[in-house]
């Protein structure tokens, strides 16, 4: 008892110590930079496809297949009206939304869900102006989101195979066995049995047990670096699923009513794997994002100098810049500065809908040094079913992000604006990128 006693004590002291070390936040907030995922959208395979591979129909949304629904434009403006709240408080923006606008700098990529999700944020976040949202014409490739088609990025399909493969030991069948609970649990929802029943009962006539597709890594397409074989198939399987549930759809309709959110997001670990390993893997993320990463270190660098720099997005003056895309984006971006986030009910590193990338680009009031805070900010599943009205007092999910070889301070992760471009210069690829540092 005197041991223990001696043991807390001394984690009492400790404990003080590290509270009465920490600094307060002496820093002012002078741009914000918001790389987001767009919010629910309906599956992005129609029922025609995914019905192969169910033993019954695949609940309708109210859209078509990929684009944004009702609810996910409702969700996102009810994040922007978040950000309003706390970027007022910053003083950043001063409520006055006309005052405010020219401040802010929109770009979406060239899909209808990022547009509407860009547009529907913009009406949260200054609901009494009106917002032009950058982007390109449709069927064509916005260099920001989509280097490779756009001309400014070269991928290597054989060294893109090899990166893959080499993540996996040589051997992508042994993923099949890494993530057996994710697959058995999948196959009992698409064919429509308890899950752990045995034996587990056989593939009705007629439908394709996407399970057993084996995995393997061949050479990719436009929208994929490399294909992975049974993986893709399972994972465009499972991908309603998280939808149907944001979107707020009966409980008997998510998953046929065999999914509650734990096993939502452990069907969702598979979805992760396809994005970790086309998009994160550090060939793929150098050439698919050291362009936006460029483009973002360059608008950071020009908000602190308030000189205009080619490459940057914006103007000096830009308070708000916001890029909307989709979590390849996002996933790609974070994996090429080795970026980690984990939310409260969801798997690490997992790009929810309308979730984002967040970078402060703060200014010490004490010496006036330029520092980079980093977060990753998204409506909980609950929050987004729910439609749950946010305030400061009942924000989103929000979590610090640590950058590797830059944060070296405070529990915020505070990294010196010199040094994040010093980090840049070395995860971005001069030969994929149409501006360098």
């Amino acid at each position: 008892m005197k041991t223990l006693s001696l043991r807390s004590a001394a984690l009492s002291i400790l404990c003080v110590s590290f509270l009465a070390a920490q600094p307060p936040d002496n820093t002012k907030l002078r741009q914000v930079f918001i790389v987001s995922r767009h919010s629910v959208r309906a599956s992005v395979a129609p029922n025609s496809y995914l019905n192969s591979y169910s033993a019954r129909p695949f609940p309708a949304f109210n859209v078509a297949p990929g684009i944004l629904t009702e609810n996910g434009a409702k969700l996102e403006t009810i994040l922007g009206g978040y950000y309003r709240l706390w970027l007022t408080k910053e003083g950043l923006l001063t409520g006055k939304d006309a005052s405010d606008a020219p401040y802010t700098y929109f770009r979406a990529n060239v899909i209808q869900r990022t547009r509407a999700t860009a547009q529907a944020f913009a009406a949260g976040l200054l609901p009494g102006a009106s917002i032009n949202v950058i982007s390109f014409p449709d069927n064509t490739s916005d260099p920001l989101f989509d280097p490779v088609g756009a001309g400014v990025a070269r991928l290597d399909p054989r060294k893109a195979v090899a990166a893959v493969k080499g993540r996996l030991g040589g051997s992508a069948a042994s993923l099949a066995s890494a993530f057996a609970p994710e697959l058995a649990l999948t196959r009992s929802i698409l064919l429509g049995y308890p899950p752990g029943q045995t034996p587990v009962p056989a593939t009705p006539p007629g439908v394709i047990d996407a399970t057993t597709i084996p995995i393997e890594v061949t050479p990719g397409s436009a929208s994929s670096p490399v294909h992975l074989g049974g993986l893709d198939t399972v994972s465009i399987a499972v991908d309603p699923f998280i939808m149907q549930y944001a979107d707020g759809m009966p409980s008997a309709d998510v998953g046929w009513g065999q999914l509650t959110a734990p096993g939502l997001i452990q069907t969702m670990r598979l979805y992760n794997l396809e994005i970790d390993l086309n998009f994160r893997t550090p060939y793929l993320a150098g050439v698919q994002s050291s362009n936006l990463a460029s483009h973002v270190v360059r608008s950071l660098l020009q908000s602190a100098t308030g000189n205009a720099m080619p490459g940057a997005l914006g103007d000096p003056a830009a308070k708000v810049i916001m890029l909307v895309a989709s979590d390849v984006n996002l996933g790609s971006l974070a994996g090429l500065f080795y970026l980690d986030w984990l939310l409260p009910g969801y798997q690490e590193n997992y790009c929810a809908p309308g979730g984002a990338l967040v970078l402060e680009l703060r200014q010490s009031q004490r010496n006036g040094e330029y520092i980079v805070r980093a977060s990753y900010i998204a409506q909980t599943l609950e929050q987004l079913r729910n439609r749950t009205a946010l305030t400061l007092s009942a924000p989103p999910a929000i979590a610090p992000v640590f950058i590797p070889g830059c944060s070296t301070r405070n529990a915020t992760f505070d990294c010196a604006l010199t040094d994040f471009v010093e980090v840049s210069k070395h995860v971005i690829d001069p030969a994929s990128a149409d501006r360098v540092q």
